[in-house]
């Protein structure tokens, strides 16, 4: 079974899919004057920054800019962001963090322009809720309402056998053994409960735990790397100059190493990067439709900062951390690798441990949340709102299911479905590039006449 999953996954996998994805971002990166990196200080003060006159807490919408960017990034950061790169790289080689590089720095312009869309695009659902996404666009924007439905049932199938629930409690559950030795299925009960009690309570209750959650274990991992860093500075430039030349000639730089060829590598890269930051896939713009906003540009410009923090902070700070220790080299999978990274790269061990399995168990807890909510909107729009509460009964039955299978077929199926999901999304972004083309020129030509206003006053 899992030779048939590999060769599927290496089919939907292929060039096509590749070249589609990093070339979507390539072109809206041209098309929108690398908005990334000349609109990433506008974007940060958006998300960070207090702006009275651009105060949208009165705009329609179920939850604040931030609660929508946090129900985001609670479920991309999670296991791609630690056990994602480390079998990128135990698969692929140091080099496959340069191509997740990659594919963050042109997914951050995906990412923005799944913001635009979202909200250009959103209706107010039976239930008085805001409801947008991919589904939406593709359908008011193109017309298009087969490929629509066709992206909502790949959207279920990532949220029920992909991204949402196998990884991640597989991943609380090893943590959880391998840190404080509980039983497998004490924490499947545990984790089982938990997501029941906040998913039953719709968006803004997972919006309101990710807000918590998310800023405060994505500090302490960042410490924790920081430590590993400082206690390792020396061999930070050697660390650069392998993930480069590895990312271009992998057999050159690693020794000879079999079977890995620059086109495992980019596979490895770009699509853990995918699984991590969902840049393309078309999950983050179902949580910016509910966002309190009057603006399409200025949603995009905060959701685009979720790539940067996934991918191009965090993905980067675990993959050095194993690039630096080496622990890719060796026998061990998944999140011992990251754990045994930690370990070997902090002289007081046991703390790295810690930092790496608590990080883990919480980052992989919020990332079940946000698909829950994720595939309960693309069921809505596949059956109605009658279709929510039997959608949420089978999704906490399948983290129950989660523990007890496989790890390396469970991203394998997380790809696979990750890689179909992208498809129709990508299709709509592309019919309606001119869409967030004139949106993004019409937003900041009205802000630069406002501020031309102001200095004439």
């Amino acid at each position: 079974m899992e030779k048939i999953l590999i060769q599927i996954n290496n089919i939907v996998w292929g060039a096509p899919l590749l070249i589609l994805l990093v070339g979507t971002g390539v072109y809206l990166t041209i098309r929108l004057n690398l908005l990334q990196i000349f609109k990433l200080p506008l974007a940060l003060k958006y998300v960070f920054g207090k702006d009275d006159e651009t105060d949208d807490s009165n705009a329609e919408g179920d939850v604040s800019s931030f609660g929508a960017l946090c129900t985001a990034l609670s479920a991309t950061i999670g296991t791609g962001n630690i056990v994602g790169v480390a079998t990128a790289i135990k698969a692929g080689g140091p080099g496959a963090l340069f191509w997740m590089w990659i594919a963050a720095f042109f997914g951050m312009a995906t990412k923005y322009a799944e913001g635009v869309l979202a909200i250009k695009y959103r209706e107010v659902d039976e239930n008085g809720e805001m409801a947008g996404g991919p589904m939406y666009y593709i359908k008011n924007g193109l017309g298009l309402n087969w490929l629509a439905k066709l992206f909502a049932i790949f959207g279920i199938g990532v949220a029920f056998f992909g991204i949402g629930t196998f990884g991640q409690v597989k991943s609380i559950t090893d943590a959880a053994t391998l840190s404080f030795n509980v039983p497998v299925v004490v924490t499947t009960v545990i984790v089982t409960i938990l997501v029941a009690l906040v998913t039953l309570g719709g968006i803004k209750r997972i919006s309101s735990v990710s807000e918590k959650v998310v800023p405060f274990m994505a500090g302490i991992y960042t410490l924790g790397v920081i430590l590993v860093i400082v206690c390792n500075f020396t061999a930070i430039p050697k660390t650069i100059a392998l993930i480069i030349e590895s990312a271009f000639n992998p057999k050159a730089a690693l020794g000879g190493a079999v079977g890995i060829s620059i086109i495992t590598v980019m596979q490895r890269g770009i699509g853990r990067g995918v699984f991590s930051n969902e840049a393309g896939l078309g999950s983050a713009p179902i949580a910016a439709a509910a966002a309190k906003t009057k603006s399409p540009v200025k949603q995009g410009l905060i959701s685009m900062t979720g790539t940067f923090f996934d991918t191009i902070l965090i993905c980067t700070m675990t993959g050095l951390v194993i690039v630096i220790t080496g622990t890719y080299m060796g026998p061990l999978e998944g999140a011992a690798v990251t754990t045994a990274a930690f370990e070997k790269g902090i002289p007081f061990a046991i703390i790295g441990k810690y930092i790496v399995n608590i990080g883990l168990i919480f980052f992989a807890f919020t990332t079940i949340l946000g698909w829950n909510y994720y595939g309960e909107r693309c069921m809505e729009y596949l059956a109605g709102v009658k279709a929510i509460i039997p959608y949420r009964i089978v999704y906490i039955l399948l983290v129950a299911v989660g523990p007890f299978l496989p790890l390396e077929t469970i991203f394998i199926i997380a790809d696979i479905v990750n890689g179909l999901m992208a498809i129709p999304n990508l299709i709509g972004i592309i019919g309606l590039r001119n869409v967030v083309i004139n949106e993004t020129r019409e937003f900041f030509e009205s802000i630069n006449s406002e501020f031309e206003v102001k200095e004439a006053s």
